[in-house]
C-alpha cells in the first residue's frame, strides 16, 4: 500500500499555533480542505493527545496527529503543516515540534501500513529539517515522496 495522497490543498506552509492543540487544528483544518475528513476528525485527533499523551511526536521535531477511523473519514488523506514558530506537546525527548503530518485512514488496516510507509520518509534523518524549512508545497510534495503527490 501507497501513502494518501498530498494534494496542495493538505499542505500549509509556516502555520502560526499557539500550542499543541492548534497545531492539531491546523493539520485538521489542512485534512478537511483536502476533502479526507469532516471537522470532528479534529477534535478525536486531539482527544488521541489527552487520552494517550505526546507519542504522536515519533522523532525530534515532528508530530504524526492522527485517530482511528470513523464516520468522520471521508477517505484516506494526508496533511503536511509546517509551523512558523515550534510548539512542545510534552514529548519528554522530541519536543518542539516544527512539522505536523495529518493522517487520516478510512479503514483500520491502512494505519499500520501508512505508518510504516511514513516511517521509511523519516528514515533519512534530513527529512524533518528539510520539511520544516520548506518554503513552498511543491517543496513539501518533493520530500514526501513523489508517490504521495497528488495536485
Amino acid at each position: 500500500m501507497q501513502l494518501p495522497p498530498l494534494p496542495a490543498k493538505a499542505v500549509t506552509i509556516g502555520a502560526r499555533a499557539d500550542d499543541w492543540r492548534e497545531a492539531v487544528e491546523r493539520a485538521g483544518e489542512a485534512l478537511e480542505r483536502s476533502g479526507a475528513t469532516f471537522p470532528e476528525y479534529t477534535k478525536r485527533m486531539a482527544d488521541v493527545i489527552d487520552e494517550f499523551g505526546a507519542y504522536v511526536v515519533i522523532a525530534p521535531g515532528l508530530a504524526l496527529v492522527h485517530a482511528r477511523p470513523g464516520p468522520d473519514v471521508i477517505t484516506d488523506g494526508l496533511a503536511v503543516v509546517t509551523l512558523a514558530e515550534p510548539v512542545h506537546f510534552g514529548h519528554p525527548h522530541n519536543d518542539p515540534v516544527s512539522v505536523v503530518v495529518g493522517l487520516a485512514v478510512a479503514h483500520p488496516d491502512a494505519h499500520v501500513t501508512s505508518v510504516a510507509e511514513l516511517a521509511n520518509i523519516f528514515n533519512d534523518e534530513a527529512a524533518i529539517p528539510a520539511l520544516a524549512a520548506a518554503e513552498s508545497v511543491e517543496a513539501v510534495q518533493r520530500i514526501m515522496g513523489a508517490e504521495a503527490v497528488q495536485r
